[in-house]
């Protein structure tokens, strides 16, 4: 603590002291007047400006007084609260004046009797001692004016100079830190937000700021930013944390308020996701009865009845203010990341907090076997993934090139995917293309074939070629019989992926997206919206989306329109289905006479292949011997039983 800090201690402490001893002498001479028979207190204007001015000299009762508007009454009803913990001398006092060893407290009624300029009203509910929660009536069966009174420990804490968090509110609202470091474009939010608060006039109403933003980490930061221009600090509070229950939600909005009162702080309440309808209600209403400074965040639309509301878009930072906070966060080592810099700024979007871990990581790490620029695009990965893990089924890819078996029109299409995937920001941002506009810069592209002819196999080999997260979207999850649940699922996912740059597919993608029907009711409209919500979602995702789908003519033409590239995956003929058994087998696989011009016969798709070749493995390994035709057979059978297909003679003759 600094010199003025501590100055500013003593000085209260010794004018808090002052002001408790001019309270103690009230209540002397009301107990003097008592054993006299004559009840008396000071009277006269001249006594009530000697008690006023007593009360005004400590700093802190001073702040308290003008921030909650407190009469001269009211102070000295706070001291009179104060005094019984800081002064033993009260308490026997107090069973003094209230004639009973039963009653070491104050009350209203002595406050009353001894205590100058003395009004009724200082005791209302909605008057400031506890309206604010000042002072608190402590449960009991006396009537109003016998109640016990208690000074509350968060305002106890204040008087005395001592800087604490209201217990209650601990682990419900958390301080924020000034960010070190802020990207200019957040910076111009953060002056705007405070040039929204300055501008209001001197007892107007704050209004509230919608914070649309990517990240609860950069809105984080321009809060605090925002408040540190101001004057402020700034502190958090979960939407999921306001009370559902009116008077619960009451208590805690006026707890806050005093808080931001005493410790000067703006707080963000974080409402990106509503856990339902009334989740949403009891935080518009917390918002509602609210007066200070308040930023919100979340997409979803809001209204105020009672306080102007300001909603303010986020944009995302541009490349080169991204590739500025690369090169601070990894400081001298930047010329190690020559080259590779490029290559992660272009696929991996990461805010502020993810980035600064990464640095760190690769910073710190003890992988000196792998090239560092590996070592930062692997921990890009990691780091993007944890917000998609959560929503889809993440897939390892293993396929490669030679693992896929497709005709050359369709290997060649899946290599230009690659290839936009891979020079997507040099094309967009350095040749320009994104200036000219923002539609139909996602690449997007739709896999249709009868089931097992590669569509996931072919996901997963660009995946692993461009060396980014192949993750599987659950429509089960996803789409809801609910209205706007499908879309807010669908938002939850592509906002999770756009850090990394992650392939989404969506498997059997018709259940989804097939043909938006004749409005004829509610939710056919409603099932169009999501469809609609969908394509524009897939056109702004910076990075790629895969659907598959066994059934393409059952999607819309005008959502094929939309999509980039659309990939037919036939059933394999007999060439193909050669090579594909050729593939199928690992090298460490032992096998005897297999016969791959007799296999290839067999009319099923390169998944049934894998199938039947699989549990061929099973078989011979459980008989101890090399697979061998008779195992194959064997496995032929069990699968084409399995989907329901005849084995005919002319696919297996000449197998025995």
């Amino acid at each position: 603590m600094n010199k003025t800090n501590e100055g500013w201690s003593e000085a209260n402490q010794r004018s808090l002291s002052k002001a408790l001893a001019q309270v103690r002498e009230a209540i002397e001479r009301h107990v003097a007047g008592i054993e006299n028979q004559q009840p008396a207190k000071p009277d006269g204007e001249r006594a009530c400006s000697e008690f006023a001015l007593a009360l005004s000299e400590p700093p802190a009762l001073a702040t308290l007084s003008g921030a909650f508007s407190l009469s001269v009454f009211e102070c000295a009803l706070l001291l009179l609260c104060a005094g019984v913990e800081l002064d033993s001398r009260f308490a026997p006092l107090f069973v003094a004046a209230q004639g009973t060893a039963a009653r070491p407290y104050p009350t209203f009624s002595l406050a009353l009797a001894a205590l100058p300029d003395a009004h009724w009203s200082a005791l209302a509910p909605d008057a400031p001692l506890r309206r604010w929660h000042l002072i608190e009536l402590v449960q009991s069966d006396d009537s109003l004016t016998a109640t016990p009174l208690r000074i509350d420990e968060r305002v106890l804490h204040f008087l005395t100079g001592v800087t604490c968090t209201d217990r209650r509110l601990r682990g419900i609202v958390e301080m924020l830190r000034v960010p070190s470091d802020l990207v200019p474009l957040y910076a111009a939010v953060a002056r705007r937000i405070a040039d929204f608060w300055t501008a209001t006039p001197r007892g107007g109403t704050l209004p509230v700021v919608q914070l649309c933003g990517r990240s609860s980490i950069e809105q984080r930061e321009i809060a605090s930013a925002a408040s540190e221009l101001v004057g402020l600090q700034a502190a958090a509070i979960c939407a999921a944390d306001i009370p559902l229950l009116a008077q619960e939600r009451e208590r805690l909005a006026r707890l806050w308020e005093r808080e931001a009162i005493l410790s000067g702080t703006a707080l963000l309440l974080e409402a990106d996701d509503f856990d339902g309808a009334e989740s949403k209600r009891a935080a518009t209403a917390f918002m509602e009865t609210m007066r200070g400074a308040l930023i919100v965040t979340g997409r979803d639309g809001m209204r105020l009845a009672n306080r102007p509301l300001v909603r303010i878009d986020v944009a995302r930072p541009t490349i080169g203010e991204r590739r500025a906070l690369w090169e601070r966060a990894l400081g001298t080592a930047v010329p190690q990341f020559n080259g590779v810099l490029e290559n992660v700024l272009s696929h991996f979007d990461l805010d502020t907090g993810s980035l600064r871990s990464v640095c760190a990581d690769v910073l710190n790490s003890q992988e000196g076997d792998k090239p560092i620029g590996d070592r930062l695009w692997d921990s890009c990965r990691v780091q993007a993934r944890a917000r998609l893990d959560t929503l889809a089924q993440r897939i390892e890819p293993a396929a490669t090139w030679e693992d896929i078996v497709l005709p050359e029109p369709q290997l060649r299409v899946l290599r230009e995917i690659a290839i936009h995937v891979r020079h997507r920001s040099q094309v967009y941002h350095s040749w320009g293309f994104a200036a000219k506009t923002s539609r139909g810069l996602g690449i997007s592209a739709l896999f249709a074939g009868p089931s097992g002819t590669g569509k996931t196999m072919a996901a997963e080999v660009l995946a692993n070629e461009l060396r980014l997260d192949l993750f599987r979207i659950d429509l089960s999850q996803v789409v809801s019989k609910y209205i706007g649940e499908t879309e807010k699922n669908l938002r939850r996912v592509f906002n999770a992926a756009e850090e990394g740059g992650a392939i989404l597919l969506f498997d059997e993608a018709d259940a989804l997206f097939g043909k938006r029907s004749e409005v004829k009711d509610s939710h056919d409209r409603y099932a169009n919206i999501e469809v609609s919500y969908l394509l524009q979602r897939m056109e702004a995702y910076h990075g790629l989306a895969v659907l598959t789908t066994n059934l393409s003519k059952a999607l819309d033409t005008a959502f094929l329109r939309r999509l980039r590239f659309v990939v037919q995956f036939p059933f394999p003929e007999i060439a193909q289905r050669a090579q594909i058994w050729r593939r199928i087998f690992p090298a460490s696989t032992p096998t005897e006479n297999l016969d791959i011009n007799k296999l290839a016969r067999l009319n099923v798709t390169g998944g049934n292949i894998r199938n039947i070749a699989l549990s061929a493995a099973f078989l011979a390994a459980g008989a101890g011997e090399p697979v061998r035709m008779n195992h194959l057979l064997r496995a032929a059978r069990n699968e084409y039983q399995k989907i329901e297909k005849p084995l005919t003679d002319d696919e297996t003759e000449g197998w025995r």
